[in-house]
């Protein structure tokens, strides 16, 4: 890649990964901190504090992707970084879990997602994109296992109000990063792709519904795990030391699979294997999911592996074979159905897990797998140097 690559890769990673940690810090501590606050005692409004951010998201996904293609990239995400530091501020003051909820909401509101998956696009070569998605995908994973390990800590030393307020900081930052950081964007079509081409499109469709399942098992796996660890003996401080080690391990693997299906052209080999990985990882938390913690240790190292390959391979997929017109709708659309899937996975993994048992959550897991499997099975690989051959 070249430094100008690389810097947009980076920069725009720590974009997407600082919004991330704004989801993920309170998920170990909120539930806990609520319960001295008024409302508290309200589980149902304590959910929706903790999920307002992902449902919002998923309703301003498509109309924040689809303003990125009609005004330019960057003022849309200042836009959006904007919206998310009102919302950490007033998430910080907030006195009630109520209040909280409003934050919450305002901080989804700055749904940036498309638009910054957009402009990674416009910002590298065809056969260096992936590479670039992987960087903002894995962003993900390794800032869900460092808020496991940091929340807790932080939260004993500057409390729920300061992680609230050091999110806000860190979306001030962000903004400085877009500005003078993030190199300047090429120009957009100064038009609005339709939704039309993006819904009757059966390529995008297929990685529409499968970043909608990838999410979707990954949140309700969550309702699992935490508690298969404890009961295989660890105490939930010390989770951290199965994240960690998991989601490091699986970069190890996924480097050298991005590698292998951007230079040998297996793009579409290596993301059926990783659905094919994810199938496995399903069948496993049903069989030996509440066996001990060194398989559970072992089939989240998978997992993510997984995880992160997908997480790479989707958006440069969709970058690929979208119009040029259309790019940012078409990952408006594609990141509304991630976000649908991190708030159904949560809400249907907790119901299965409670009504039916636990065994229900992974069968549902394998059910999309192999339904994601098939529907890749159809799709033809994406077109080398599209972007590149156009230029």
């Amino acid at each position: 890649m070249s430094p100008a690559e690389r810097r947009a890769g980076l920069s725009l990673a720590a974009i997407f990964a600082l919004r991330m940690l704004g989801l993920f810090l309170i998920l170990p501590v909120f539930a806990v901190h609520a319960h001295g606050m008024p409302g508290g005692d309200n589980t149902a409004m304590v959910g929706m504090a903790i999920g307002a951010y992902g449902l919002t998201q998923a309703f301003l996904q498509i109309p924040f992707g689809a303003a990125s293609d009609r005004f330019g990239r960057k003022p849309v995400i200042v836009v959006g970084l904007l919206l998310f530091v009102i919302g950490s501020v007033v998430a910080a003051m907030a006195q009630d879990v109520q209040t909280v909820v409003v934050g919450r909401v305002l901080q989804g509101a700055g749904a940036i997602s498309a638009a910054v998956t957009a402009l990674a696009a416009d910002l590298t070569r065809d056969q260096h994109r992936t590479k670039v998605m992987a960087m903002i995908g894995s962003s993900i994973g390794l800032v869900f296992a460092v808020s496991m390990v940091a929340a807790p800590l932080l939260y004993a030393v500057i409390g729920m109000s300061g992680l609230f307020w050091l999110t806000a900081a860190l979306a001030v930052g962000a903004i400085f990063t877009i500005v003078f950081i993030v190199p300047a964007a090429p120009p957009v079509p100064r038009a609005v792709g339709r939704f039309s081409e993006v819904l009757a499109n059966g390529q995008l469709m297929r990685l529409n519904f499968g970043v909608f399942a990838l999410h979707l098992m990954q949140t309700a796996m969550w309702v699992l795990v935490p508690a298969g660890l404890v009961a295989a003996g660890l105490p939930i401080a010390e989770h951290w030391k199965v994240y960690l080690p998991a989601v490091l391990l699986s970069f190890v693997v996924m480097v050298p699979a991005i590698i292998v299906a951007e230079k040998r052209g297996k793009m579409k080999p290596i993301f059926n294997a990783a659905i094919g990985l994810l199938l496995v990882v399903q069948i496993g938390l049903y069989v030996e999911g509440s066996a001990g913690m060194w398989p559970l240790a072992i089939l989240l190292t998978l997992f993510f592996v997984a995880f992160n390959v997908l997480e790479a391979t989707q958006p440069s997929w969709i970058s690929k074979i979208a119009p040029a017109h259309a790019k940012g709708t078409a990952l408006g659309v594609y990141n509304t159905l991630q976000s649908v899937g991190l708030f159904v996975g949560g809400a249907l993994g907790g119901w299965l897990a409670q009504h039916v048992g636990p065994g229900a959550v992974s069968l549902l897991g394998c059910g999309l797998a192999v339904a994601w499997l098939i529907l890749a099975s159809g799709m033809a690989p994406p077109p080398a140097r599209r972007v590149a051959a156009a230029a």
